[in-house]
């Protein structure tokens, strides 16, 4: 058992170090490339995720270090405990994903079970629920950026959501709590025991600082994954492979490059896909599934916070992909229940908007990211208070 254990690491380490050498080699044949792969990488996070996600990120950290997840958790633990076998605080990473997208909904589940405020069953179950895009990225970017079209929102909104909750339900019934696994009653106090002793300037730079480590991580593999993706679609062998499965499958070789390019880096494969001239349904179920599985490149930023904890990297994998499935298959049913009879043109956009890298749209998704970061934490705190203040009422009876 050792010895195949080491033979197993032994081949891993391999595998990795020869993909290290291609790519060094690539790079030295072809600087240009990567240089210009590399500015592509930064113009996405910078104008697009750095805006988008940095207000959430330090504003959650705010309000799990205040406390009130735990307050709020009561409140809506008698309706997620049912459903999906979380307690109430899993509703805070659940809706600051849906709101805000990849990988918010990761990096909070990690965080609350590290605070032991949920259990590692419920860790596992809380990541396969609480990993979506948000709004912002499939209408903004998606839709209305690369396809050029705002009247089908519902034909990426729902079936994505839907997906992540089917998603969440089915492994609320896999995953049951054995025990308690580490996870702490937490005290009828309006702060964290470890924050009890800080002050609001240190809690407020300490969560400033969090946020920023974590989208400068969430930057550096954008840049890396953007590189290893151009590579790819620019190798010989690549293409071979591509022209082999086309024939195999019977489908555009155009479409598989896209599905393959987006299940390593997911902006990348929208924008091929979008950019093809069959028709819009095929686009449409072909980015719903790789919206649903997230690319490489988000799930290796999820998973740089997941791993810090002891929730099961391997169900969440497994989660990502079920996702991919079932969103294109909600996006079928959808499609022949409502949108089959609504004029679908065959050929439009292909790319993301230069619009998008404006600085004007970049105040603009900075903005509205945190107007709406700051709405749900003032909406949970107003929830917190009032479930503080009835459990007061309770002792004094």
């Amino acid at each position: 058992m050792g010895l195949s254990l080491y033979i197993r690491n032994n081949l891993k380490n391999k595998f990795f170090q020869i993909i290290i050498l291609i790519l060094i080699v690539s790079l030295v044949r072809n600087p240009a490339q990567g240089i210009e792969s590399a500015r592509n990488g930064l113009n996405l996070w910078f104008n697009i995720l750095l805006p988008t996600l940095l207000p959430f990120f330090i504003l959650s950290e705010l309000f799990i270090a205040s406390g009130l997840v735990s307050y709020f958790g009561r409140l809506l633990g008698p309706i997620m405990k049912p459903v999906f076998g979380i307690s109430g605080e899993g509703a805070f990473p659940l809706i600051m994903s849906f709101v805000s997208g990849y990988p918010v909904g990761a990096k909070l589940s990690s965080r609350l079970r590290s605070l032991k405020l949920i259990s590692r069953a419920e860790g596992d179950r809380l990541v396969t629920l609480a990993s979506t895009s948000g709004p912002l990225y499939i209408l903004g970017a998606v839709s209305i950026g690369m396809l050029s079209i705002n009247y089908l929102n519902g034909l990426f909104l729902i079936p994505h959501y839907l997906g992540a909750i089917t998603v969440g339900l089915i492994f609320s019934l896999l995953i049951r709590d054995k025990s308690t696994n580490g996870k702490i009653k937490q005290p009828p106090s309006l702060v964290l025991p470890e924050a009890k002793n800080k002050s609001l300037p240190i809690i407020i730079a300490d969560s400033v600082k969090d946020g920023i480590n974590s989208i400068l991580l969430i930057g550096g593999f954008v840049v890396i994954y953007n590189v290893i993706i151009d590579i790819l679609l620019n190798s010989p062998v690549f293409k071979a492979v591509i022209v082999l499965l086309s024939k195999t499958l019977k489908q555009d070789p155009r479409l598989i490059e896209g599905i393959f390019a987006g299940f390593i880096e997911l902006t990348t494969g929208c924008s091929k896909i979008a950019a093809l001239d069959i028709e819009l349904i095929y686009r449409i179920l072909a980015i719903n599934f790789i919206l649903g599985w997230g690319g490489l490149s988000i799930i290796s930023q999820a998973i740089s916070f997941i791993s810090q904890t002891d929730i099961n990297i391997k169900l969440y994998l497994i989660s990502k992909f079920l996702h991919a499935i079932i969103a294109s298959l909600y996006t079928y049913i959808l499609y022949i229940l409502h949108y089959k009879d609504i004029i679908i043109p065959s050929s439009i956009g292909g790319k993301i908007r230069q619009g998008v890298f404006s600085f004007k749209y970049w105040l603009e998704n900075i903005y509205f990211s945190s107007k709406m970061a700051m709405l749900i934490c003032i909406f949970f705190i107003i929830l917190s208070l009032l479930t503080y203040n009835i459990s007061l009422a309770k002792i004094k009876k």
